[in-house]
């Protein structure tokens, strides 16, 4: 039996990272059922009862070295784990994960990271003694591969791939269904969903998009539903762009599932969404999207599946996001032809993480023999 570490953001209550999780979960033990898998968590017990996995805690040092040292290899992603725009220790600690396991002689493999913004000189220079030592190196978009050539990270094998959850199966959206009727938010109207997440206390973005709801509500008779993608926090979020609406907006206030939010998003006709995991999930269940961004990350999932921002949390405008959500009404076509093939190219290359995975697992045990 072989023996994987995945370290990662998981057990935060983070939908995104659980369903990276949960799809690395799922492709890594297509390939190789016997797969024995222990997630680095924030809540191991959650982890553990939600993913079916060995789970320790992100601090319990202890069992990490005996993991790792037992490990055929250490996963490292997916997700903007290295980075330190959103948390300055966050990559010191991820980093540290991954000199933890090369001095145990674990190979190392960056799964589909986002990588960067990395600030600051010592924080760049550090970042490229370690990359310099994995042994393979997966990032989900071409901005990631600009980050690192410029930090001089070359010794690995490195390849452009795609975030994990591009290769998720799709769900039954009757899941979905019941959860919306459920929260009274199903019925004869179509159903327009809307992902929202803090961000710096601005508040400027959080008008517009309440306006703009109300907007959509009016002119196409539809019924505008918050969902949450990290809970609780987003869930605070929508409920206060809700409350600037006049048009009766439902927000759900649970946390979900992985499949149940695949589930819940498959049931709309649009999606507008400021999360990237959100974006994501409409693109699986082919229900067509609008993205406003935050991060660079939006930007490049939307070029790679042939969109773009309708602009970003700073400077986004009522007349263009509203402009954007008619002409996205008025095609037929909804998820286009051109999306489903680009989003199936994504598809492919998020299953060539997990085949690199296994070749580097079968090659340490090779290795001890």
């Amino acid at each position: 039996m072989s023996n994987v570490v995945i370290s990662g953001y998981y057990g935060s209550r983070n939908a995104g990272d659980e369903a990276m999780l949960a799809a690395m979960v799922e492709v890594l033990s297509d390939l190789d059922p016997n797969l024995n898998i222990t997630v680095i968590s924030a809540d191991p017990a959650d982890t553990r009862e939600r993913h079916q996995v060995n789970s320790i805690g992100w601090l319990d040092i202890g069992s990490i070295i005996g993991a790792l040292y037992k490990a055929d290899l250490l996963i490292s992603g997916g997700g903007s784990l290295l980075q330190n725009v959103t948390s300055r220790r966050s990559l010191y600690y991820y980093l540290m994960i991954i000199v933890l396991a090369e001095l145990l002689r674990t190979p190392v493999m960056l799964y589909a990271q986002g990588i960067g913004p990395i600030q600051g000189r010592m924080a760049r220079w550090i970042m490229r003694i370690v990359g310099n030592g994995i042994k393979q190196i997966t990032v989900r978009d071409k901005g990631s591969l600009g980050e690192l050539a410029q930090m001089k990270i070359r010794h690995p094998a490195i390849e452009c791939t795609s975030d994990p959850v591009h290769a998720i199966h799709p769900v039954d959206r009757n899941i979905g269904r019941t959860i919306l009727k459920e929260n009274n938010a199903y019925g004869a109207k179509p159903l327009v969903g809307i992902s929202v997440r803090e961000w710096q206390d601005w508040t400027h973005y959080k008008a517009v998009i309440a306006r703009a709801a109300d907007q959509i509500a009016q002119e196409f008779d539809a019924r505008i539903v918050f969902l949450p993608m990290q809970y609780p926090e987003d869930v605070h979020c929508a409920e206060m762009v809700a409350s600037m609406t006049s048009c009766n907006a439902v927000v759900l206030h649970k946390e979900y599932t992985t499949k149940e939010l695949l589930s819940i998003v498959g049931n709309m006709d649009l999606l507008i969404g400021v999360r990237l995991h959100a974006l994501i999930f409409a693109a699986v269940m082919g229900v067509p999207m609008i993205g406003v961004s935050y991060d660079p990350k939006i930007d490049r999932f939307l070029e790679s599946v042939g969109e773009s921002p309708v602009g970003d949390l700073e400077n986004v405008k009522y007349d263009e996001l509203v402009s954007k959500v008619r002409a996205k009404w008025n095609d037929k076509a909804g998820f286009s032809k051109k999306n489903e093939q680009l989003f199936a190219e994504l598809r492919r290359l998020a299953m060539h993480n997990a085949e690199l995975a296994i070749e580097l697992i079968d090659k340490k045990k090779k290795e001890k023999k």
